[in-house]
C-alpha cells in the first residue's frame, strides 16, 4: 500500500542544520508532561539565511521552575501574547507561527544528538545580526 505525506521530502534531519544564528518560525509544539522535567518540543522552520530556508529542526524548552527563565526569554522574544503571558498561561495554538532569531548548537549526550537552543532574539533583530561577517552560518 502506498501512502502520501505532504512535505515529507522537504524535511531535513537536525544534523544538516549547522551551528549558528537563524531567523525561524514555530511550526509545531508538543507538550510532554514528564514527572520530573516537563518540556515543550518545538519544531522550527528556517526562514533565513537563504541557503537553509525550508529546513526544519526541533529543540526542547523545559518548563521546570529552574528553566522557566529560558522559556520566558523565548516567549518574550518571539512575541507571544502578552496578556496570556501575564496570566502565566500557554496556549499551544498561539505559539504556532511565531517568528524570532535563534542561536543553536549541537551536542552529543549519552550517545544521542541534541540540539541546544542557546539564545533568542526578536525577529526584527535579524537585520542587525545578518551581515557578511557571519559566513560560517551558511557553510
Amino acid at each position: 500500500m502506498k501512502r502520501r505525506f505532504q512535505g515529507l521530502a522537504s524535511t531535513v534531519t537536525e544534523a544538516e542544520i549547522p551551528d549558528g544564528v537563524f531567523l525561524v518560525r514555530v511550526d509545531q509544539v508538543r507538550y510532554a508532561k514528564e514527572r520530573l522535567k516537563p518540556f515543550y518540543t518545538v519544531r522550527f522552520s528556517v526562514l533565513e539565511p537563504e541557503p537553509l530556508t525550508r529546513r526544519t529542526f526541533s529543540g526542547r524548552l523545559y518548563c521546570t521552575p529552574k528553566a522557566l527563565w529560558k522559556f520566558s526569554w523565548f516567549l518574550r522574544d518571539f512575541g507571544y501574547n502578552a496578556e496570556l503571558f501575564g496570566r502565566d498561561e500557554i496556549d499551544d495554538k498561539a505559539l504556532i507561527g511565531l517568528q524570532g532569531v535563534i542561536k543553536l548548537s549541537h551536542t552529543m549526550l549519552n550517545g544521542r544528538h541534541v540540539v541546544n537552543l542557546d539564545a533568542f532574539a526578536p525577529a526584527g533583530a535579524w537585520v542587525s545580526i545578518d551581515s557578511p561577517n557571519r559566513s560560517q552560518v551558511a557553510s
